[in-house]
């Protein structure tokens, strides 16, 4: 379902895959949501390791609602991530990645 090449990455929710991506428009919101300085300070938080389970759950809703997904992070704290925490903090670094990789 999740094309890799325009960025999206598979999130399970509740049993049903949604395609997540970090638009511009969700990058902006999660930037605000986060009160980071810059987009780079939160990929940084993602490379060094110094993520918060708040930080996941800022880059999923903010990926989610990129991919077209209506939700809120209210909404996230009730369902069922498929593949548990680690599947999440997993996801929420792949589509920081994603958002800034180049194409060559």
């Amino acid at each position: 379902m999740a094309n890799p090449l325009r960025g999206e990455v598979e999130v399970v929710l509740d049993g049903t895959a949604h395609a997540a991506r970090l638009t511009l428009g969700a990058l902006a919101e999660l930037e605000h949501e986060l009160g980071a300085d810059s987009l780079m300070a939160i990929a940084g938080r993602f490379e060094q390791g110094r993520f918060s389970s708040r930080d996941v759950l800022a880059v999923l809703v903010a990926g989610l609602r990129g991919g077209g997904w209506r939700g809120t992070a209210a909404d996230l704290l009730t369902v069922e991530i498929g593949g548990g925490p680690v599947a999440a903090g997993r996801a929420a670094a792949e589509l920081l990645a994603r958002a800034f990789r180049t194409l060559s």
